[in-house]
């Protein structure tokens, strides 16, 4: 992905993963609900999506659809994060995950699965 997205143009890329296809007044009505922004604020940042090409807009009623994918997104800022602060390393990134937070014996035993599956 060539689309490097910002964290406020990324909470509107949200509304589109998890609504649907949607108009831009209901995207700024549920950022202001959540966020307490300003309707020109989120008209501003669909524009720029749009410009990014991360959303298509149709008429009627300014329809806004996600043209990128949130799997796409989430793998190239997973990638930039590993780059930018693990030295490209998935294991240092992995490690310091999992030395957060105590994992249930049922979530160790599905990781387990994960990684054989990924043998």
């Amino acid at each position: 992905m060539n689309i490097k997205l910002f964290d406020s143009e990324l909470k509107v890329m949200g509304v589109l993963w998890n609504e649907g296809d949607c108009t831009a007044r209901h995207i700024a009505e549920l950022l202001t609900c959540e966020y307490g922004w300003n309707v020109n604020t989120t008209y501003t940042l669909i524009k720029r999506c749009i410009k990014k090409g991360a959303i298509q807009r149709t008429e009627p009623n300014f329809m806004c659809h996600a043209l990128i994918p949130k799997e796409e997104v989430q793998e190239a800022e997973t990638n930039e994060l590993i780059n930018k602060i693990y030295d490209g390393s998935a294991y240092n990134l992995f490690t310091a995950l999992l030395g957060r937070k105590k994992l249930t014996a049922d979530q160790i035993e599905k990781l387990k699965q994960t990684i054989e599956e990924w043998e």
